[in-house]
């Protein structure tokens, strides 16, 4: 049975193909052709009617785990009292009586069942061992193998049929449909490389369509102890494709089939939007490429690992797709810490909460907790919520890219400390180069006083990078295809500034070490494939830390301190052979190789020792490309307060500043986060403008704070500050 063939991917792969060979394509275009052409990239519905006009403001929806308080009059009393104004249904079945009578909109979770698209024993890492260095191995939870075939496709399209018409005839408050919870074809973002059905031959005919029908490889099914003996080698010996291509067929086949489960649910309720909850950090494993992903959904809730939060909201189209976070209560953090929760993912675009419901009750009677966040809950789903739905996000110019690619050669790179225990490695998200390295880059530009966007790969090969923007930041893109740097290159001819951090686009596409790196003309630097891992960092890893021997590090200090980098400027630098800040004028614009991993500016901030002055070394890119704040936020001793963030978004004419604390926040792939170094204490604030601002209002008191270039405002720093004024 389990050697049924997958007939809907390979019609897919031939129609692909088909259109490759018609438009005989150049050698140099056949990763173009495969982005503008492949369904993976091909988006679901996402029309603004079903994305707003239903979930119409923030919503705090409880997921009933200990719900002691009951469904019945008490329960009811106490949502509607402490704004909690959402719920949730468990496939297709609830207490649809009670959520109707008190008028809780809710999600309906596990629209799709359980079992197929989350893995039978998935919460156990030692399920799997026995899979994860067997290439050949098929997709399977601990109830037996589940390749995604026809079969297990139509099985869920049939639970998602019940369970959904059972939905809408017993309610019409549902406001999204959740497939499954933390889903994977694999299991969460555990190392798997198993095949994802049996379908050899389509997987076959896939490399095919990605390599253009030239040069095409025989499929191969390796793990990375495939990969692991090659990080001896210098870098033009280096060849994870055989591994890599087989990751990205697999994240292809995941989203595609993601993409048809979520057309099935509009089949049944074509105005509710549908995904998934429970979502991950981008991972090599597990079908996160979140440019993928995010094109096949109108819904999801993400864990915020990873930076998945800003990814999210960067590649979600004006802010229209409802996206929710996870929330747990943690009493050693205090209520001060959910409140500030709720803030911060509203000044992020969020449109609500998911709530494990756990020492919320004694017996029927609410914890006292409950009473501090009343009025923050009320106030965000009652008031200020309903201001963000569709708001515009108002970056200042600056581009981070998103490579995918990047991020699989990093997990690989970053996996050689481990050796033959890579099976072992959890926590990318805290532990990986590509993550910190972006968290890094964040930080150091809000910081700052400004915002950013990610970019897609699949956005800047399709079109070149937007003009909109002013600065495109390169973070560890370790792996770029000759499109891409065609397409950064353009962006600097244009007048842009493309800044780069450290050893990029020394791999292509595929993961294959390079000869040169791809966009060494551009910056003026020079590689020759002969690079080993003693020209980086420390001397004895590609990266700069020992990932194994900081595996549960407490401190970003203990983490640096387990490889010996050369430190320039306070961070280290990650070439031997190059200088550092090597800056070059190309066309109108700039190209700058820094040299140096900003991943030290974690500890900084960490540490509390985080400045203008330890922002410089990478910041003066930034800022010599024309960009500064435009509002900048002052205390009472005219000094920027740290980690102080500010957000802004544009609506009907209006533009809506959001000032909030930006602390870490900790997690992991059950959700759960916390804020880090929370800070609880009310300051007067400052908010100075370049240039006057009209009309202006304090939105939490509605005080009229009229025409001007400087507000002063009372920030509790566990909430936010929360004003508007007449866009221009």
């Amino acid at each position: 049975m389990w050697n049924a063939q997958n007939q809907l991917l390979r019609v897919w792969i031939a129609l692909c193909f088909f259109s490759l060979q018609s438009l005989q394509v150049r050698a140099d275009d056949i990763y173009l052709t495969y982005i503008e052409t492949a369904p993976e990239f091909k988006s679901v519905p996402q029309r603004r009617e079903m994305l707003t006009d239903q979930w119409k403001t923030w919503l705090y929806m409880p997921w009933r785990y200990r719900w002691t308080i009951g469904t019945n009059a008490a329960g009811g009393k106490f949502s509607r009292n402490y704004g909690i104004h959402g719920g949730f249904v468990d496939s297709g079945s609830g207490p649809f009586e009670w959520l109707n009578q008190w008028d809780l909109k809710f999600y309906h979770d596990h629209a799709a069942g359980k079992g197929l698209l989350y893995l039978r024993g998935a919460n156990s890492k030692s399920n799997f061992a026995q899979f994860q260095r067997d290439g050949l191995a098929i997709r399977s939870g601990t109830d037996g193998p589940q390749p995604l075939t026809i079969k297990w496709q139509r099985e869920l399209e049939d639970r998602i049929r019940r369970n959904i018409t059972n939905v809408k005839q017993n309610s019409k408050l549902c406001v999204a449909h959740a497939l499954d919870d933390e889903i994977s074809w694999g299991a969460f973002v555990t190392p798997l490389a198993w095949r994802i059905n049996e379908d050899d031959e389509a997987y076959q005919q896939w490399l095919t369509f990605y390599y253009g029908g030239e040069n095409v490889p025989q499929a191969q099914f390796v793990t990375p102890d495939f990969t692991y003996p090659q990080l001896s080698g210098q870098l033009n010996e280096l060849n994870f494709a055989p591994l890599l291509d087989r990751i990205t067929y697999n994240d292809s086949v995941w989203s595609n089939s993601i993409g048809n489960l979520v057309k099935t649910c509009n089949k049944y309720d074509p105005d509710t939007p549908a995904g998934f909850v429970g979502g991950q950090s981008p991972s090599i494993w597990g079908g996160y490429d979140y440019a993928k992903l995010m094109k096949k959904v109108q819904f999801i809730e993400s864990y915020n690992l990873g930076s998945s939060t800003e990814i999210i909201r960067s590649f979600n189209p004006d802010n229209m797709i409802p996206v929710v976070t996870t929330h747990f209560h943690k009493p050693e953090l205090t209520s001060a810490n959910d409140i500030w929760q709720a803030w911060y993912y509203l000044a992020h675009g969020n449109r609500g909460m998911i709530g494990w419901v756990d020492g919320w009750f004694d017996g029927e009677t609410p914890k006292s907790w409950l009473d501090d966040v009343k009025p923050t809950f009320n106030e965000l789903t009652t008031i200020q919520g309903k201001k963000v739905v569709g708001a515009k996000w108002i970056h200042d110019g600056v581009a981070i890219y998103y490579s995918h690619p990047s991020i699989q050669v990093s997990w690989l790179l970053d996996a050689e400390a481990h050796r033959k225990t890579w099976v072992n490695r959890g926590s990318d998200h805290r532990l990986g180069t590509s993550h910190n390295v972006r968290k890094a880059w964040e930080n150091l530009l809000t910081d700052s006083g400004l915002q950013y966007n990610f970019v897609s790969y699949e956005e800047v090969i399709t079109e070149g990078v937007p003009d909109e923007y002013k600065v495109l930041i390169l973070p560890a893109c370790y792996a770029l295809s000759d499109i891409e740097a065609q397409r950064i290159s353009e962006f600097a001819v244009r007048g842009g500034t493309v800044i780069a951090d450290f050893a990029c686009g020394l791999f292509d596409q595929h993961g294959n070490g390079r000869s040169s790196g791809v966009l060494d003309e551009l910056f003026g630097v020079k590689h020759d494939g002969t690079e080993r891992a003693a020209d980086f960092f420390g001397d004895r890893l590609w990266v700069e830390t020992d990932q194994d021997a900081g595996f549960s590090y407490n401190t970003y200090r203990e983490f640096f301190g387990t490889i010996k980098s050369p430190i320039e400027d306070g961070y280290a630098k990650a070439e031997r052979k190059l200088p550092t800040h090597t800056v070059r004028t190309v066309g109108q614009g700039k190209a700058v190789y820094v040299n140096l991993s900003p991943q030290r500016y974690l500890q900084d901030r960490e540490e509390e020792t985080a400045t203008d002055a330890t922002r410089m070394p990478f910041l003066q890119h930034v800022s010599g490309a024309g960009v500064e704040p435009w509002v900048t936020v002052l205390d009472e001793n005219r000094k920027r307060p740290a980690n102080l963030e500010l957000t802004y978004w544009n609506k009907n004419g209006r533009t809506l500043l959001f000032v909030i604390q930006n602390v870490s926040v900790g997690g992991d792939s059950l959700g759960g986060g916390g804020a880090q170094g929370l800070k609880k204490e009310k300051t007067t604030l400052n908010i100075e403008f370049t240039e006057p601002v009209r009309n202006a209002i304090n939105e939490r008191t509605d005080e009229k704070l009229g025409n001007g270039k400087s507000f002063s405002v009372l920030l509790n720093s566990a909430e936010a500050v929360m004003i508007s004024f007449d866009s221009e």
